[in-house]
């Protein structure tokens, strides 16, 4: 699918700029057409104006002269006479009678000889015709080498634009690309993640249906409810994500006191943290006002949060800082363990991802940090991970309520 579509755009480009290309070209050439036809008119009226011609009639064209040969021709009853021009031996020759002959049989004053390459100016006098002949072979070999250079400048600028195109496509559809592979990495993992709980349902479920109607059955029942809600936990996920993939907002904003808003969240975990065996610590700066969904944001904080207390270090505090600068109101969540490497710490806000390697398994989806990016990126905040010898820490930034 990507390689169709970049092949489509590459096309497509080159499509056009050889449209271009090729009308510049031709406008070029009718320009030179028409600019070299008007130095042969001007010559063959010159001439036959017995006006003083050099030797050879020039007119610049691209810094170059355009050297233009001609001969002129008075007829008085059967006797032609070469008069002017730069034709040697020409004079009382067979080929200067064809000439005349042929121009004589054609019944406008003014055209070409195509066998001969000249073009002509009939005048009639009283007692006489003169007639003005130039060569066409020097506007031709002129054309023939305009032709030649333009049609290969083309086709280098072709090929370097070919590359510049290859190089484009590459480049625009590289976040399709993504998007592609993170769909498609989505769905393998999503199916893995409801493989499971599914298992186990239908398991415990097979296994009531054959039991007797007892006390036995009760951890099978418990089995099918904790699963069950884990599945709904995970499709209502799911479902956070895919709104935020189509640009579907569900937040309903209003005025927050995010200092008031952080401490309830922040008092509601420290049960949790305690059965952890880890202390929670906050230092909260007061009266810090936003505009934003108060429930979206302690679903953001608590995510943070329990991502802490999962992954921190045992007996290490979990410390919450809050705090202002001059547009902004930052979140700092740190936990004490293991540093995260580089190469794991860029994807944590990749869907279904869990860096098992550096922090342990300790259950989930891997969805909360995406939901978390997703609900700071509708607030226009940030959500950035640092992690080094000391800690790991997860800081969240959102512009401050405007006065």
């Amino acid at each position: 699918m990507i390689g169709k579509l970049r092949k489509k755009f590459v096309a497509v480009c080159m499509a056009l700029v050889a449209a271009v290309l090729l009308s510049v070209l031709l406008a070029v050439y009718m320009s030179m057409y028409q600019n070299l036809i008007r130095t042969s008119d001007q010559l063959l009226e010159r001439a036959l104006q017995n006006e003083n011609i050099r030797p050879n009639f020039s007119l610049e064209m691209g810094g170059s002269p355009i050297m233009l040969p001609y001969f002129t021709v008075t007829l008085r009853g059967s006797t032609a006479y070469v008069t002017s021009g730069t034709y040697q031996e020409l004079e009382d020759t067979q080929t200067l009678q064809d000439i005349i002959t042929r121009c004589l049989a054609q019944e406008a004053d003014s055209g070409t000889l195509p066998g001969y390459s000249l073009r002509y100016l009939r005048q009639n006098h009283l007692f006489s015709k003169r007639i003005a002949f130039v060569d066409m072979s020097m506007e031709q070999t002129i054309l023939s080498q305009m032709m030649r250079s333009y049609t290969g400048i083309i086709l280098v600028a072709l090929a370097v634009l070919l590359a510049i195109s290859i190089a484009l496509a590459f480049w625009i559809t590289k976040p399709v690309e993504r998007a592609w592979q993170q769909q498609r990495q989505f769905i393998s993992d999503a199916s893995h993640e409801l493989k499971t709980p599914l298992t186990v349902i239908l398991s415990n479920a097979e296994l009531l249906s054959g039991a007797e109607l007892s006390g036995a059955p009760t951890r099978w029942v418990d089995h099918i409810r904790s699963e069950g809600t884990q599945m709904k936990e995970l499709v209502e996920q799911m479902l956070i994500l895919a709104r935020a993939d189509n640009a579907v907002s569900t937040a309903v904003f209003e005025q927050v006191d995010l200092s008031e808003l952080v401490m309830d969240t922040c008092l509601a975990f420290e049960p949790v943290a305690f059965e952890a065996g880890k202390g929670l610590e906050d230092r909260i700066e007061e009266n810090i006002v936003v505009t934003a969904d108060p429930g979206k944001l302690r679903s953001l904080i608590s995510i943070l949060l329990d991502n802490a207390i999962k992954y921190g270090k045992a007996g290490e505090p979990i410390l919450l800082q809050l705090s202002r600068t001059d547009r902004f109101a930052r979140l700092q969540v740190e936990n004490g363990g293991e540093p995260i490497p580089p190469q794991q710490l860029r994807r944590l806000f990749e869907r279904f991802y869990r860096a098992d390697a550096s922090r342990g398994e300790q259950g989930g989806f891997g969805l909360g940090l995406p939901i978390a990016a997703t609900i700071a990126a509708e607030h226009k905040g940030t959500l950035r991970a640092e992690s080094d010898e000391k800690s790991t820490r997860f800081i969240f930034t959102i512009p401050l309520r405007r006065s």
